[in-house]
């Protein structure tokens, strides 16, 4: 395949990443119509393992930022709230610490928000063994700049010190999707990883409102699934041939005779390509042992577990795919 000119090899796992993405879909909408777990997929490896869905809003995690933590009509909808109920949401990644903390103090909002309180609040959960963090993706301690020895303590202040800042006016101001993305590197302790999955989820709110074809950074496991894909990569970088994926992602699917059921329209954006990469760098250890990656990872640690029907799910309102999403479509396909 050619990209950006420079021809390149490509190995099994190249069309296995559009298999995964079509048939991961396929098991997010038969979930959504209520299908029996036994019948999600034939693929012995999605039913055992657990692997994110095609669409990275798709998500549960994602799911809860946007319904339940950006769009919610009992809280303030101005610059300086919404981006603090994100980075509040997203430095912990993970919904029952911010249901804990809704439970403790009410609803959040920056005004009323008291850092200390919440600091000895989050420091009594991991005494008792509450995890207040998310396995997802590894958050710095940012330790050293703030100077407090438990990691949330740090974060807190990390926020605080970002409003301070006025990050919310500057990303409200912002010119692009890249220089948002700047602005959150530019932040202690936040690296390109997680500075470009913080755009992303600031890209849900109306605080900033970019295409998803606009940017992208690849992070470690992307860098992997890359290699795992392609035998080399010449001198092309991981975000061109991300964007190589996204823009001829038709001409692949039917080249491999795959029909991919989009999200009501909405083809793969960039971050979804990014996000398939990696998850192509875990199928691949099972489906393709052969194909040897960078990051010198042979397992996959997370088993699946069925899990009861998802609702109805919610997207960022300028998507125009709320509308398309019916029960009653789901209730008919089930």
């Amino acid at each position: 395949m050619e990209v950006e000119g420079y021809d390149l090899a490509v190995t099994p796992v190249f069309s296995a990443y559009w298999y995964f993405a079509t048939e991961r879909q396929k098991i997010f909408k038969k979930r959504i119509a209520g299908a029996n777990s036994s019948v999600f997929t034939e693929d012995p490896i999605l039913s055992t393992y657990r692997f994110t869905n095609a669409y990275r809003a798709s998500d549960r995690v994602s799911q809860y930022l946007i319904s339940q933590v950006i769009y919610r009509d009992d809280l303030p909808s101005d610059d300086t709230n919404i981006f603090f109920r994100i980075m509040l949401f997203k430095l912990f990644n993970k919904i029952e610490t911010w249901v804990a903390l809704e439970g403790e103090f009410g609803p959040l909002t920056f005004e009323d928000f008291s850092f200390e309180a919440a600091d000895k609040f989050l420091s009594g959960r991991q005494d008792e063994g509450i995890r207040n963090y998310s396995a997802a993706y590894i958050m710095p301690s940012a330790g050293r700049v703030f100077g407090y020895r438990r990691k949330h303590s740090n974060h807190l202040q990390l926020l605080r010190w970002m409003i301070d800042e006025k990050f919310h006016n500057k990303l409200s101001n912002s010119s692009s999707m890249e220089s948002s993305y700047e602005l959150l590197l530019s932040a202690p302790s936040i690296g390109p990883f997680l500075a470009f999955q913080f755009t992303t989820d600031l890209n849900y709110s109306p605080l900033i409102n970019f295409s998803e074809m606009e940017f992208v950074v690849a992070g470690p496991g992307a860098i992997d699934g890359i290699s795992k894909c392609f035998k080399d990569t010449k001198s092309l970088s991981h975000s061109s041939i991300i964007r190589h994926m996204a823009e001829n992602q038709h001409r692949y699917f039917e080249e491999l005779t795959l029909h991919f059921d989009d999200l009501w329209g909405r083809p793969l954006q960039l971050i979804d390509c990014q996000n398939l990469f990696c998850e192509i760098s875990k199928y691949s250890r099972v489906s393709h042992p052969d194909v040897p990656g960078v990051s010198g990872r042979t397992r996959i640690k997370q088993k699946f577990t069925p899990a009861s029907r998802p609702q109805l799910p919610w997207y960022p309102p300028d998507w125009n795919v709320n509308d398309k999403i019916s029960g009653e479509q789901f209730r008919q396909s089930a």
